[in-house]
């Protein structure tokens, strides 16, 4: 029964609630898929708790709390653990997510079974993660509030980049270097570049999923985009609710997308850096820099990018297209360079 809920965990629910992650999952070496893709529904599950709104945010806050201590094996003394699948599953409309959850303990099973430091390993990203949800909990008004809050200055912005996303590329670097020698470059050590470079790649893919869903997260009472940001262009957040918030905030939106630019540098040179005998792995980073910076070709030419009904959004025939692009080139660290060198300059060329 334990080997029949570890494989339903880790292929048909993984399937279900990842989407787009299962066909990176697929592609890793079966070492990594584990302990990955155990992180993954954990953290899923996490922020499912953390995005319900029809529980208050108070109550949410309590429930995420109680799910890292249980993941951390933390004892609450005398007090009862919440019933997950009774407080939250039955809020959710999406299947997979309410079985995610009344999962939790099959879930929590397979953890103890894994290795010492993967379980570790485990444990230290699902609190970090956990840390970021916690944060949005405590920053911004329940989403029917009707009011917006600002994070206040760019290091804020930086901050929650790592906690929700950078985090992971130091837990992606960690588990390569484990299960798989000569994969990491030995040289700088798992401490060294490739381990700073992860966070970059981490901070490259949520920096564009902030700037794409900007427009959706403002009509939930959360501005990503630091009021230290939006003051020199005599922006306020609620005047990015007005119809020509998108023209009006353009130079803002330019602005991170520079920044993220240097990030998904950083990420390529990671990708360029595992050797090309581990084509797996590479295919692993490869396709979210691919997908990322196709989503930001969108983003600049978007004139409504602040449109929730026009987010940058890749089709998924597109995202197929992408992946089936990247197999002749995964090889070739020439041809990888040149198409990024394309991508580079094709966004750089609108905004400036």
């Amino acid at each position: 029964m334990r080997d029949t809920s570890r494989a339903f965990l880790l292929g048909p629910l993984l399937k279900g609630v990842s989407r787009s992650f299962y066909l990176t999952l697929r592609v890793l070496p079966a070492r990594m898929r584990d302990p990955v893709g155990l992180a993954y529904l954990l953290a899923r599950a996490a922020d499912t708790i953390a995005d319900t709104a029809l529980i208050a945010p108070e109550r949410r806050l309590a429930l995420l709390l109680s799910l890292r201590d249980q993941v951390n094996g933390v004892s609450t003394g005398a007090a009862p653990m919440p019933d997950f699948a009774a407080e939250v599953a039955s809020q959710q409309a999406q299947t997979d997510e309410r079985i995610l959850l009344e999962s939790l303990d099959h879930a929590l099973a397979v953890l103890a079974q894994l290795e010492p430091a993967d379980q570790a390993a485990v444990r230290q990203i699902v609190s970090t993660l956990t840390e970021g949800m916690e944060f949005d909990l405590r920053t911004f008004p329940d989403e029917r509030a009707g009011r917006i809050v600002a994070l206040r200055e760019a290091e804020e912005l930086d901050r929650y980049t790592y906690l929700v996303a950078g985090c992971v590329g130091e837990f992606w670097t960690r588990m390569a270097a484990a299960h798989m020698p000569g994969a990491i470059a030995q040289g700088n050590g798992v401490a060294g570049t490739m381990l700073r470079r992860g966070v970059r790649f981490g901070k490259a893919l949520q920096m564009t999923n902030v700037l794409r869903d900007c427009g959706k997260d403002l009509r939930i009472g959360r501005c990503y985009l630091p009021v230290a940001m939006l003051q020199p262009h005599g922006l306020s957040p609620q005047d990015l609710l007005l119809p020509d918030a998108s023209l009006r905030a353009r130079a803002v939106m330019r602005e991170l997308v520079r920044k993220t630019l240097d990030h998904f540098r950083e990420a390529m040179a990671y990708t360029l850096d595992i050797p090309a005998r581990f084509v797996r792995l590479r295919l692993a980073c490869l396709w979210p820099v691919l997908i990322g910076m196709e989503t930001l070709r969108l983003l600049v030419r978007n004139d409504g990018w602040l449109d929730p009904a026009r987010a940058s959004r890749l089709p998924r025939r597109q995202v197929y297209r992408i992946l089936a692009y990247s197999l002749p080139i995964v090889l070739s660290n020439g041809l990888l360079r040149a198409w990024f060198g394309r991508q580079l300059r094709d966004i750089e060329a609108v905004i400036g």
